[in-house]
Formats: structure tokens, C-alpha cells, sequence
């Protein structure tokens, strides 16, 4: 989607995605990583999720990627932290103890700016990405983190049914973006009891990446 979908949807507060809890999935399959406390996690378009909050509360250190700086603004609100903010790269690096969000184009961040992760939780970059966009994100993802880890949650659904975003991946398009560079393990494929949206039918894919 073009940068002014995302903008446009945070001005408006159309923000029908952002959850009000942090996400079941994660909880239940976070330890999959086996990341040791204090370990680093990336949340690529993050948003103001409150995967977040739940993921400082268990002794992790966050950082992550946002478009908006609305999205970003809200979520150190809500967290009851007032970040240094201040220029990295091509970013706007909104820093305070245990996270990071670099705000811009995620194609503008660098490993360098980015640092060392311990592992990556995708819930809501790759399903918010047209197809012709998925490959270059996912050799950005895997380039700039020096293929650390990956928690992977998919939605599958018949796309002709709705339009994304989130759009529908299926488990062969998994393997064609990651399956060069991870070894895949698909721990659980969740149907969602009220459908997509309230009326799709889908399942939550999650995939861990090694």
C-alpha cells in the first residue's frame, strides 16, 4: 500500500487492526524463540501495539518500525513514557528505556541504524503488504536483522472474498519468501471463530522461522 493508506488511516483513527490486548498467539508461542531474558525483539510496522507492552513486561528489550508518527506518538502516551526522540538515518528514532521505533519508511532503515536483534515477531508487516511488495520485504527483514529469528503470524483466507490489507498468505508463499533462508515450522493454524473482519473465514497461521 502507498504510504498515504497507512497515514490517512491513523489520521482518521481507522485503526479497525490495533487490538485490545496483546496478541493471544504471541503469548502462547513466544517461547518457541527461546530467547533469554533481556533479548532484543523487532516489530517490524508496529503500530502502537500492545504486543509492546506485554512483550517490556516479560523482561525483553523492543524495537521496531513505523510509518506513522501519529501510531507512535500514541503508543509512548499510552505507555506513560516520554521518549528522546531524535534523527538516525533516514529515521526519526524515538528512544526511551528498554525500546526503540525508528519512524519512516521501513526500506529506509539499516542494520546499522536498527542494531543487533535477538529475533523478529511479524503479526502485522508481511499480511500488510501488497504482493508485489512481500519479496523486497522479506530480504529487506531477513538483511537488515542478519536473519535473526522470526515469530510469523499469517492470515489465510480466500482473497477473492476480501480486499486487503490484511491480505491472505498462504503456506507455499511462506516458503517462497523464507524458505531459502530459514528452516520453517508452522507450530499452529488457528481458525478465527468470527471470521476476518467479522465475516471472512480465515485461520491464523503462526510460523516460526530458523
Amino acid at each position: 500500500m502507498h504510504a498515504d493508506f497507512w497515514h490517512q488511516r491513523w489520521e482518521k483513527n481507522e485503526i479497525h487492526f490495533h487490538e485490545k490486548e496483546a496478541n493471544p498467539l504471541l503469548v502462547k508461542h513466544f517461547n518457541a524463540l527461546s530467547l533469554a531474558k533481556g533479548g532484543r525483539v523487532f516489530l517490524p510496522l508496529c503500530g502502537k501495539t500492545l504486543d509492546i507492552s506485554w512483550l517490556l513486561s516479560q523482561g525483553y528489550r523492543v524495537a521496531g518500525a513505523e510509518l506513522s508518527k501519529i501510531a507512535i506518538e500514541q503508543l509512548f502516551a499510552e505507555l506513560g513514557v516520554t521518549p528522546a526522540i531524535s534523527r538516525a538515518g533516514e529515521m526519526t528514532h524515538y528512544c526511551a528505556k528498554d525500546i526503540d521505533i525508528f519512524v519512516g519508511d521501513i526500506f529506509d532503515l539499516s542494520g546499522d541504524v536498527l542494531g543487533p536483534v535477538d529475533a523478529i515477531y511479524d503479526r502485522a508487516a508481511l499480511v500488510a503488504l501488497p504482493e508485489t511488495m512481500r519479496d523486497r520485504y522479506a530480504a529487506h527483514l531477513a538483511a537488515i536483522t542478519h536473519h535473526a529469528p522470526q515469530l510469523l503470524i499469517c492470515f489465510v483466507y480466500d482473497q477473492s472474498l476480501l480486499a486487503g490489507p490484511p491480505f491472505s498468505i498462504s503456506n507455499e508463499e511462506v516458503h517462497q519468501h523464507y524458505g531459502k533462508i530459514y528452516d520453517l515450522t508452522l507450530l499452529e493454524s488457528a481458525p478465527m471463530a468470527s471470521g476476518l473482519k467479522g465475516h471472512t473465514p480465515a485461520s491464523e497461521n503462526v510460523w516460526l522461522l530458523r
